[in-house]
């Protein structure tokens, strides 16, 4: 019973904030915030409070404003929060001086899915891609993102208290880290190449779709196989591919990693070489969640993703 309390209490409690324009409806703002309080479940936070704001813009210096920032400080103090996490993209400054003003871990939705795909990856394709990502997004972070990366060590430490010097040193290494990365994913994709070539003139079908929307149960159901699905947003990151014989016909079928709203555009990048599979893929099954409230703006992020890495134009099955 004492290690049960023990690992409820380790649970890293956080408070989630968004700021939106004023014209943005307040179903459309709370629907994000379920996806972000989804998003930090899935990688062990808690989420304690919600705070909302309506700007016309953000906060140059802080994101939210003034006196919002007051209340979360005060909120924060009062409950002994440990991170806050932002629904949207931060700037390096204003991950410095948010971190500086509330003195706790803060997360921005980047950091989060980086955060969550650090957990599950598993092939060395996935691991590199997520490493080369992490380190392009420490690079102008360097002061504070430490901590952060420290939960995913296993580690209690921290780097504070660096030194203009170190943190010099710590650039060039991780510019050298981002090109021996590059490099190594670059043999990957070869030798991945060189597979998917092997493959001869099979036909290849490509699940695709919104995270969590059921492809890896499909893909289970389909090639009768033990692939991993779980109610997480991206339980799948690395690409797995099956042979499936379906009314005597063969294919190839492989499931993807699951695309979300603001995906950063270096995440997309770096796992343009795992969806080489949907590139490559002569049918994309787009897996739709049908009972889920906002299934058709999630229609519309997967088409988008599509179009971003030149997918598009590939024959597609809905599947509700």
């Amino acid at each position: 019973m004492k290690n049960t309390h023990k690992t409820k209490e380790k649970k890293e409690k956080a408070i989630l904030v968004a700021v939106s324009e004023k014209q943005v409806n307040e179903n459309v703002v709370d629907e994000h915030l379920a996806e972000l309080e989804f998003l930090a479940k899935t990688a062990g936070i808690k989420t304690v409070k919600i705070f909302k704001q309506k700007l016309d813009k953000p906060d140059i210096r802080s994101f939210v404003g003034k006196g919002k920032l007051e209340e979360i400080k005060a909120f924060i103090i009062d409950q002994e929060i440990k991170a806050v996490i932002f629904d949207d993209d931060l700037t390096p400054s204003q991950l410095r001086n948010l971190e500086k003003d509330l003195k706790v871990k803060i997360y921005d939705r980047s950091l989060l899915i980086l955060d969550i795909f650090l957990l599950r990856a598993q092939t060395a394709q996935a691991k590199t891609q997520v490493e080369l990502a992490r380190n392009q997004y420490l690079l102008p972070r360097l002061t504070r993102m430490w901590t952060h990366l420290e939960r995913q060590r296993g580690g209690t430490g921290t780097r504070g208290g660096a030194g203009e010097k170190e943190i010099e040193t710590d650039k060039r290494n991780i510019r050298n880290q981002i090109s021996v990365l590059k490099g190594k994913l670059e043999k990957i994709e070869k030798q991945n190449e060189v597979q998917r070539k092997s493959r001869g003139s099979v036909v290849r079908v490509a699940l695709v779709g919104y995270t969590n929307a059921g492809k890896s149960t499909l893909m289970t159901l389909l090639s009768k196989s033990n692939v991993k699905a779980e109610n997480k947003l991206f339980a799948t990151v690395d690409a797995t591919v099956r042979k499936v014989v379906f009314n005597m016909i063969p294919f190839l079928l492989s499931d993807t990693v699951g695309f979300i709203r603001k995906l950063p555009h270096h995440l997309i990048e770096s796992f343009k070489s795992t969806l080489a599979e949907v590139k490559e893929a002569d049918v994309l099954l787009h897996v739709v969640d049908v009972a889920h409230p906002a299934y058709e703006d999630h229609i519309e992020v997967v088409r988008e993703t599509l179009k971003d890495i030149g997918a598009s134009e590939k024959p597609t099955i809905y599947i509700f």
